[in-house]
């Protein structure tokens, strides 16, 4: 009866999504945990002051170098997340003499994470995640994102120093893998168009990006995990990022099992799809980025291609939920009924024609109340 009433609460959007996310994490999985509420805000807390004095390090050098007295600074970092999940994990199976270990490899995990995602923005010369509180031009902008990206890059040098070298190397490992992904990103646009212009069939977009097996695949994994849509690209994608942090915390002697890496990479893409790829659906396909969302449009046939979407989605988050119950890891398995709550796959259209062709160039096309610039006729 009460798990019944928990899954009721859970679906009632007038409630907050945090509220929901404990109904509905009791609710399919019987597990009400009420310590996990209280050290999400331990956990929040601690890593909230680690972000809070390196912004403030960041200020202090903008500040000398541009000459700003007012200036502030701030990052979305909501990245971050799963370095808070693992933080508390291990505040539940160390003793309180060893939480500063896991504290400071905690620390070298965040910094890590915004210092990569913080490249990613250079590269791509996208900076509007970069809030620094005063007027600045482009150029100042940029330079405001360098200070902060070659900051964190020499304070992630000097903590790795204080690790044994299989941490530096846990560390390189997935930086290399992630670029090796970014390298592929142009390979995969060039294929998305493709299939857009009817030069090759959709069956190659399946074979080369929706079901592409590993060469050697992460241990991680169970056989039923790597029949998942997408898991090849998606994790070298993002979840090799988190898989190397928490190898980060293994290879530092911290008790991170695979059970638990599983849930945090599984819950990662999950969310990568189910919250930024779905939100993003038009800007990608007005930049011809290749996404898993995208890639189901392309492949659906008459169907409604917001189905597909959602079980792809939910696929991983469900198997995500699941594993976090079997390591007894309730704030994850909260975490990821959060992520679920917060996805918003009702506002994609029901169908959208996004292939065009050959003889004409893209003007634009609206369905199911949703316009998507840049597509053909």
């Amino acid at each position: 009866m009460l798990q019944r009433s928990a899954v009721w609460l859970a679906d009632r959007d007038g409630f907050p999504d945090s509220v929901r996310a404990v109904a509905g994490y009791y609710g399919n999985t019987g597990v009400f945990d009420y310590r996990s509420l209280l050290l999400k805000q331990r956990v929040d807390d601690v890593v909230e002051g680690m972000l809070d004095r390196l912004f403030a390090e960041v200020e202090r050098a903008v500040a000398t170098e541009l000459g700003y007295d007012d200036v502030s600074f701030s990052y979305d970092t909501k990245l971050v997340l799963p370095a808070k999940l693992t933080l508390g994990h291990l505040y539940r199976r160390l003793e309180p003499a060893d939480h500063l270990r896991a504290e400071n490899m905690t620390r070298l995990s965040v910094e890590a994470l915004i210092d990569g995602d913080m490249r990613d923005a250079l590269n791509d010369d996208e900076f509007e995640d970069f809030d620094i509180g005063v007027a600045v031009d482009e150029a100042e902008r940029r330079r405001v994102a360098e200070i902060a990206q070659g900051l964190l890059q020499g304070r992630v040098e000097n903590q790795l120093a204080a690790y044994s070298g299989s941490v530096r190397e846990t560390y390189e490992w997935a930086v290399s893998v992630s670029n090796a992904h970014q390298t592929q990103d142009e390979s995969f646009r060039e294929l998305m168009t493709a299939v857009q212009r009817g030069d090759t069939p959709a069956s190659r977009l399946a074979a080369e990006y929706r079901n592409v097996p590993f060469d050697d695949p992460p241990g991680l994994f169970t056989g039923a995990d790597r029949s998942l849509p997408y898991l090849k690209t998606q994790y070298d994608r993002v979840g090799v990022l988190y898989d190397a942090m928490l190898g980060m915390y293994r290879e530092a002697g911290l008790p991170i099992k695979k059970p638990f890496r599983r849930a945090i990479v599984l819950a990662i893409v999950g969310a990568q799809i189910w919250l930024d790829d779905i939100d993003d659906f038009e800007e990608d396909i007005r930049a011809g980025q290749l996404t898993p969302v995208t890639a189901e449009y392309l492949l659906a046939d008459d169907g409604d291609p917001r189905e597909a979407v959602v079980e792809v989605g939910r696929g991983y988050l469900d198997r995500a939920r699941t594993a976090a119950t079997a390591v007894d890891s309730a704030l994850t398995g909260i975490a990821v009924e959060y992520i679920l709550r917060s996805g918003r796959p009702e506002l994609l259209p029901p169908g959208v024609e996004i292939r065009h062709s050959k003889q004409s160039r893209p003007s634009g096309h609206t369905a199911g109340g949703s316009t998507v610039e840049g597509e053909g006729d």
